[in-house]
């Protein structure tokens, strides 16, 4: 991939993470900023599946009231979490 693909799929990406709930939206852009870069494909793959869930399931997840059956995601999910807030 390209670094024009690269940059084109990450406003993608960006543009995608954009949920219409606040919480969700930084915690998506907080994990674009700061590893999407340095993450393989295959981490981005589990990134672009995230966001295929419904908003209500990722809540719960991002809030710890469930988790995911996925592996992979639960995974995803735990690691965004970890991500300090942004000051």
């Amino acid at each position: 991939m390209t670094a024009q693909d690269d940059t084109t799929e990450l406003r993608r990406l960006r543009w995608r993470s954009r949920r219409g709930m606040r919480e969700l939206d930084r915690l998506f852009e907080r994990w674009l900023d700061r590893c999407w870069a340095a993450s393989s494909e295959a981490e981005r793959a589990v990134f672009r599946r995230l966001l295929e869930c419904e908003d209500d399931r990722l809540w719960k997840w991002f809030l710890g009231h469930e988790r995911s059956a996925d592996a992979q995601l639960d995974a995803l999910v735990q690691s965004i979490r970890a991500l300090p807030p942004d000051p």
